[in-house]
């Protein structure tokens, strides 16, 4: 799986060796010797990716800049490199997202593995936004009326249940309800619901 890694790490030589290690694997590189010049350059969500961090950058810290990334709502699995690994960074990080936290020098097999898991989990990830804006997008194509029908079906009430509730006929619903059915490209109603669950709409 081919992908743009980004390296953060504020010692040059690191970078380069790094960068040609990743190269020779198939990756197209960017490197960054601070976590400032990651974040003024707000790498593209949708290019399939991940981020090599250090822990210890001068300036914004490995973990800082992954809570100022979280803020922002980037989706970029961050894996960590260390120099000095200690638990409770390790844990910080861990429980705030990161894919993995490795101590250099790392082997090359480790962490190529570990690329190779992050890059799958933003490729899953993607996947589910793009998923999600599709379903956001079907949705603003029903009628006022059909959005209620949808509402109230996905809540498991019946044609008779929805046609007293909404003053209206059977057949009317029935034919509000075959209509969200194709708008929403729902083939079952057990898809339908899931569709109104992934958009929020049964909270």
């Amino acid at each position: 799986m081919a992908g743009l890694i980004h390296v953060v790490d504020d010692d040059a030589s690191f970078r380069t060796a790094i960068e040609r290690r990743l190269k020779l694997a198939g990756y197209q590189v960017a490197t960054y010797p601070s976590a400032q010049q990651l974040l003024d350059s707000r790498p593209d969500e949708n290019e399939l990716g991940c981020i090599l961090l250090d822990v210890q950058i001068p300036g914004l810290s490995g973990p800082d800049l992954q809570g100022r990334l979280r803020e922002l709502g980037s989706s970029l699995p961050i894996v960590f490199l260390t120099g000095h690994p200690d638990t409770p960074t390790t844990v910080r990080t861990i429980k705030a997202g990161a894919e993995d936290f490795l101590t250099k020098p790392v082997e090359s097999e480790k962490l190529l593995a570990a690329i190779e898991r992050a890059l799958a989990r933003h490729s899953l990830e993607h996947g589910e936004r793009q998923r999600l804006n599709e379903m956001r997008a079907l949705l603003t194509t029903l009628t006022p009326r059909e959005r209620e029908v949808f509402g109230l079906v996905v809540r498991g009430k019946l044609n008779k249940q929805i046609a007293h509730q909404l003053g209206t006929t059977e057949r009317t619903i029935k034919a509000h309800r075959h209509q969200v059915m194709a708008k929403m490209k729902a083939r079952s109603l057990a898809e339908l619901v899931a569709s109104a669950e992934r958009l929020g709409l049964l909270a």
